[in-house]
Order: structure tokens, then C-alpha cells, then sequence
């Protein structure tokens, strides 16, 4: 097997997962999640862990910082080379699984940051602004933040105050190694956008019937703060604002799966973005059987 790496990607909902699971049994395999959000603790169905789906399969990064904390790039990349190196040291095949397009092309383009501290004074020139100001004036800088991940004015206005970090400091400005990872196999789960959107809405029904007002509710008793939980974006903002009263609960629903769809067509733009970027996606049907999956799947490793 000559790959080092395996990447499992595509936009939500498509089964990244599930596919990964098969493909870490199959091959031995140990997944190291990409996804910004499930590295939170008590953040598991607003998220989507799923971890029972895991079974026998080790994973990680998921569960490694409690609610209310700002996980960040720097950091991502500092824990996937701790975990990617584990991995391989035990002989096993690294599987890099997950939707977070910034997180999966910073690690495979050899992206190397420096710690951003925060700049309390720019926080408060761009504090009332909208969120599509602040998007706006992060579209105007020359950016690597993941776009896709920018759905709140804090997460918006933490990217701006990274990207002028960046253009403060050049000598300390992003750098990548000399060259990429060698040996990466990149496999997209391809599924088309009506099947997409019929399984978004699918499972934020099920997501609902499982609790996630309820989980919501449960982090902000244990004190975290509501700001903290909208920051986050999508199922978080919008329950959480639901919850202190700022929208209906039908409202909430129908406001959220519209962000979801929206959220899932950045994540498709991203992955056109990298093979435009020269990254080779070997996109694979989201319903073929288990079977075909996997010996597609082996058959690139070779």
C-alpha cells in the first residue's frame, strides 16, 4: 500500500462516516476526524459524531476540548501531526475524515501558522458590523480562512483579526513546508444536490426527535455562554437563539435547514476550489454498496 494518507471528504450529510468506518476495518485504519466542530465535548448531536458507528475503529481528534472553547487552525494542525504520527507508528493506515475543507487542505498542502494572539482593538472596530460586512471585508484580504466555517459575526471577525495578524507580522506569516504530503489519496463522496438536500432535511428531522433542543439547553445550564454556542454556527446559532427567545421555535427549524443547505453548497464550492487548486478528488458515488466502495477505495491505495 503505498499511500500514507487517506482523506474521506464531501459536503454533510453525504455519509463520510460510515463510508470511513468500512474503509479503516477494511484496510486498518484509525480515522482522524476534520471536522471544526466535532472536537468539542458534549457537542454530539448538533454535530453529528455518531461515534457508535465507529465500533472497533479508533478515532481522533473528536471530543478534545470542552463547549465554549475557540479551537483553531494552529491548533488542528499541531494535534492531526501528533495523531497522524501515532497512527503510523503503530502501522496502521491514517484515515483523515471529515467535511472541513480549511482543515483538509491545510494538512495534505503542508500549512504551517503561527499562534495569532487576539487584537482587542480591532475586535472593537469591527464590533456591530454585519455579518455580511464582515464576510465582505474578509473576501477583500488574501485569505485562508475557510469561508465555509464563517456563518457567525465572531467567527467572522476571529478570521479578519487572523488574516491581519498575518499582514502585521509578515515574517511570521503562513508558510508551508517545501513541498505537500506526498503519497495522499483524496476520495470525495459524491452525491448530487437533490439527494443532498432531501438527506439534510431527513436528518435534521432526526436530530430533533433525538434531543439537540435538549442538548443545547444542557450546555447552556452547565454555563456555557449563549455567545459562545452561536458562535459555533448553524445547529448551535439557531437552536441557542431559539432557546433565549430570539426566534420561534418554527422559525428555528425552518431558518436552520436553510443554513444547512447554504453550508453544504460552500462545502461543494471549496472542494471545486481545491481541484481547481490542483488537488486530484477521486469522487466516488454516495449510494454504491458497501463492497464497491471499499474496492474502489483499494484500489487507489495501490
Amino acid at each position: 500500500m503505498n499511500s500514507r494518507l487517506l482523506v474521506i471528504t464531501g459536503p454533510t450529510a453525504s455519509g463520510k462516516t460510515s463510508r470511513a468506518v468500512d474503509v479503516a476495518t477494511a484496510f486498518g485504519g484509525e480515522i482522524i476526524s476534520a471536522d471544526s466542530r466535532q472536537v468539542y465535548r458534549g457537542m454530539d448531536i448538533g454535530t453529528g459524531k455518531d461515534l457508535a458507528e465507529y465500533g472497533d475503529v479508533p478515532y481522533h481528534l473528536i471530543d478534545i476540548c470542552p463547549a465554549g472553547y475557540k479551537y483553531n487552525l494552529y491548533e488542528y494542525l499541531r494535534d492531526f501531526a501528533s495523531a497522524y504520527e501515532s497512527v503510523l507508528s503503530r502501522g496502521r493506515l491514517p484515515v483523515l475524515c471529515g467535511g472541513t475543507g480549511l482543515y483538509v487542505e491545510s494538512v495534505i498542502s503542508g500549512l504551517r501558522l503561527p499562534e495569532v494572539p487576539e487584537n482587542r482593538a480591532l475586535r472593537e472596530s469591527l464590533a456591530g458590523k454585519s455579518l455580511e460586512e464582515l464576510t465582505s471585508i474578509l473576501a477583500s484580504m488574501k485569505s485562508l480562512h475557510n469561508v465555509t466555517d464563517v456563518d457567525s459575526c465572531k467567527r467572522a471577525i476571529r478570521a479578519i483579526e487572523i488574516q491581519r495578524y498575518y499582514l502585521d507580522n509578515p515574517e511570521k506569516a503562513v508558510t508551508t513546508v517545501p513541498r505537500p504530503m506526498e503519497n495522499v489519496t483524496l476520495v470525495g463522496v459524491d452525491i448530487d444536490r437533490e439527494s443532498r438536500r432531501k438527506r439534510i432535511t431527513d436528518r435534521l428531522k432526526a436530530r430533533l426527535d433525538e434531543g439537540m433542543v435538549d442538548e443545547v439547553r444542557s450546555l447552556l445550564d452547565s454555563g456555557v455562554a449563549a455567545e459562545d454556542l452561536i458562535y459555533y454556527g448553524l445547529e448551535y446559532k439557531y437552536v441557542t437563539s431559539y432557546l433565549i427567545g430570539d426566534m420561534t421555535y418554527d422559525g428555528m427549524v425552518s431558518a436552520l435547514e436553510i443554513a444547512i443547505h447554504q453550508f453544504a453548497k460552500r462545502q461543494m464550492t471549496w472542494f471545486r476550489g481545491m481541484q481547481r487548486r490542483g488537488y486530484k478528488v477521486n469522487w466516488i458515488p454516495w449510494d454504491v454498496s458497501r463492497e464497491e466502495f471499499v474496492g474502489r477505495v483499494g484500489k487507489l491505495l495501490q
